[in-house]
């Protein structure tokens, strides 16, 4: 099974396409969005996956938490999601609270911890936690775009920049 990891979409509705389309392509069905959609009209595009939302520091739209409810389902979009894939512990947090980011991985309960808010691509292990941050699909900030795709039957991941 793959799943897809996108972050900090900022609104960029084509390039989260752009990211969907390839998704597709691959056979990912369930997606994971790290935080910092923005505006309401993202989550609309995200109706064909099984979608958990981090809700992040932008993600402050009036109407945003109304649209999630009634396109992903009560509590698709949250703060933080505790869940399983494949079997193994998961975290999902946008990451603007670097210190409950801490604790989530230092805790050695989840064999990952999905984040993304830095806007920087990144993957590493601590301890027995894979750390993922897809990056960013909007925003002006650091790196060329990116997201990723977790294949967890091998656990690889792998980059994808737009």
């Amino acid at each position: 099974m793959k799943i897809g990891i996108v972050s900090d979409t900022h609104d960029h509705l084509s390039n989260l396409e752009r990211a969907l389309q390839i998704l597709k392509a691959e056979g990912v069905t369930t997606l994971l969005h790290c935080g910092d959609v923005c505006g309401p009209g993202i989550l609309r595009a995200l109706v064909d996956f099984d979608v958990r939302i981090a809700q992040g520091n932008m993600d402050r739209h009036p109407g945003l938490l109304q649209v999630a409810e009634e396109t992903l389902g009560r509590g698709g979009l949250a703060r933080l999601h505790r869940f399983t894939l494949n079997g193994y512990a998961a975290a999902m947090l946008h990451g603007d609270d670097g210190e409950r980011l801490g604790m989530l991985i230092a805790s050695g309960e989840y064999a990952y911890v999905f984040h993304g808010h830095t806007h920087r691509r990144s993957e590493r292990k601590v301890g027995r936690t894979q750390v993922i941050n897809p990056g960013a699909l909007g925003g002006m900030r650091h790196e060329q775009r990116s997201f990723c795709i977790l294949d967890l039957a091998t656990n690889e991941t792998r980059f994808i920049r737009l």
